[in-house]
């Protein structure tokens, strides 16, 4: 096997419910900034659920053009402005000598739900004849991976992860190992979602998944408190630029943390619950550390999946101590999902910019709306405001339906 490459961050883009970029998406963790609100976007008259995160004042003509704005879906316009935003913040101009070495991994759960509701709306009232040519491309789960590569022109590997909650995750992941390998030199990477849609939600509300807290929003989301009663679902995109640590010292990049192990596992157990203890869970943050050389006494801040469902919060916790033993005890934990929503596919790679920036700025955000601990989530939950505290290694959780679940590591970077 060829020597592994160190891989480092050094670009980052977000497009969030609580900021349309990375600054005022940090700002607004830090400070318990709460993007849930009474859905916007369509009528909920009638839904258990009307209340979501939904990005506000997003602007898809800062990005691309009006004719192109009019043929991307809003799942793949969230990844094309989080991408150019984080290649712009990584400095790095895509060339014809450069393009083959820089590839493209972008996951999400759902893909463009929107476009295939209002063609199906088409269908049924208009006939087949008046369904867009657009539609296939449009919806496809792969295009916003395809699209951002067309605009920046990235020929080099270029793939979509569809796993859930864990899509954002796993194509960081995936992305790592290829730069590690030295299959790419860069690989922008990330999740996206934009699945407030009317069919969305009523799939979400008949599994019961969300919360129906829809008159006292701003406390709906409550990760790991006793009165949670489901998720808020959310939208928007998080992009990572990863890059061997050669080529990022050869062009003199800034460098946010240091990517140091994947660790992804499946419960083999049900199509929507977690299994008991928190299994699988577990075995996919030791398989990070293990990856990454960490030892559990290093790890110092842990973003976990927490999605303030009852399942969950609690056998996330039981994940977490088995993987990490009296440490874990000792680890600031915090679901920024209680600001943000979770953003199915795109929760990955907004949690993942999250902390890249704990790690940076040795800043543990807070989980806002923790007022009465469950007592099965006895950790360390950071709930009364960020907290600065020294982090060497941090932990990015996700989980989807069907079992999947993935560990991301990044350490300081030390040269």
């Amino acid at each position: 096997m060829p020597e592994l490459q160190r891989v480092v961050v050094t670009g980052l883009g977000a497009v969030t419910p609580i900021g349309n970029d990375v600054p005022t998406y940090w700002e607004g963790l830090r400070n318990g900034r709460n993007g849930v609100a009474p859905v916007t976007l369509f009528d909920t008259e009638g839904f258990a659920t009307r209340i979501g995160a939904e990005v506000k004042d997003f602007d898809p003509l800062a990005y691309l053009d009006r004719k192109e704005a009019r043929r991307v879906d809003r799942f793949a316009q969230f990844a094309m402005a989080a991408s150019l935003q984080a290649l712009a913040d990584a400095q790095l101009q895509i060339t014809p000598q450069n393009c083959y070495d820089v590839g493209i991994i972008i996951g999400t759960g759902i893909g463009g739900i929107k476009v295939l509701e209002e063609q199906h709306e088409i269908l049924r009232t208009k006939g087949p004849d008046r369904c867009s040519p657009f539609m296939i491309p449009m919806m496809i789960a792969n295009m916003a991976a395809g699209l951002t590569a067309i605009r920046v022109g990235a020929k080099g590997p270029n793939a979509c992860t569809v796993t859930a909650c864990a899509a954002g995750s796993h194509a960081i992941g995936d992305a790592f190992r290829l730069v590690q390998r030295g299959y790419a030199q860069v690989m922008i990477c990330g999740g996206t979602e934009a699945a407030i849609t009317p069919l969305s939600f009523a799939g979400f509300c008949a599994c019961k998944a969300m919360t129906t807290n829809n008159d006292d929003y701003l406390h709906a989301s409550r990760p790991f408190d006793r009165d949670r009663d489901g998720f808020v679902l959310g939208e928007g995109a998080g992009i990572l630029i990863l890059e061997s640590l050669g080529h990022a010292l050869g062009r003199g990049a800034r460098i946010y943390a240091e990517m140091v192990g994947y660790g992804m596992t499946c419960d083999a157990y049900h199509i929507t619950n977690v299994a008991p203890e928190g299994e699988g869970a577990a075995r996919a943050i030791k398989a990070a550390l293990l990856d990454g050389n960490i030892a559990p006494q290093e790890v110092g801040y842990i973003n976990a999946h927490g999605t303030s469902t009852p399942a969950n919060d609690p056998n996330e916790t039981k994940a977490i101590k088995t993987a990490l033993g009296e440490h874990a005890y000792r680890v600031p934990v915090s679901s920024t999902k209680s600001m943000t929503g979770h953003l199915l596919g795109g929760s990955g790679g907004i949690e993942a910019v999250a902390t890249v920036l704990a790690v940076h700025h040795d800043i543990a955000p807070p989980t806002i709306n923790l007022v009465n601990p469950d007592p099965e989530c006895d950790l360390d939950y950071v709930s009364t405001g960020a907290r600065s505290t020294p982090i060497e290694v941090a932990l990015s959780n996700s989980f989807g339906f069907g079992g999947h679940n993935v560990t991301l590591a990044f350490r300081k970077y030390r040269g």
